[in-house]
């Protein structure tokens, strides 16, 4: 059995309005494909909590004060060779000051 990594899940934290500018984003550098198919993304709706610290600049909140709201988390498929090109353009558009973005290993296995 031979594995390899030729691919990462990038799973990305962000507001609903925001998944279309980041999908498209992430789609013209080569990412969100699966075979014949582009702009492929996944979205669930998700609850979260966070604490503004200091000198922190939030989206939502107020700092020192525990924030709850709901974001969506969006899964997308990314070749290994354009994450780190990836993981800047999702910054580059993301309102988050420190977004979250999963970067998980996708095995491929060959019996």
């Amino acid at each position: 059995m031979n594995i390899d990594v030729t691919e990462v899940k990038l799973e990305i934290y962000v507001p609903e309005e925001y998944i279309e500018p980041v999908r498209d984003a992430l789609t013209h550098i080569g990412a969100c494909r699966v075979g014949n198919y582009d702009h492929v993304a996944a979205f669930h709706c998700s609850r979260g909590s966070w604490r503004p610290l200091p000198g922190s600049s939030p989206f939502n909140g107020k700092t020192g004060e525990i924030c709850f709201g709901t974001e969506m988390k969006m899964g997308v498929r990314c070749p290994v060779e354009i994450v780190e090109t990836a993981v800047r353009e999702v910054k580059k558009i993301h309102p988050y000051e420190e977004p979250v973005i999963n970067v998980i290993l996708l095995l491929d296995i060959q019996c």
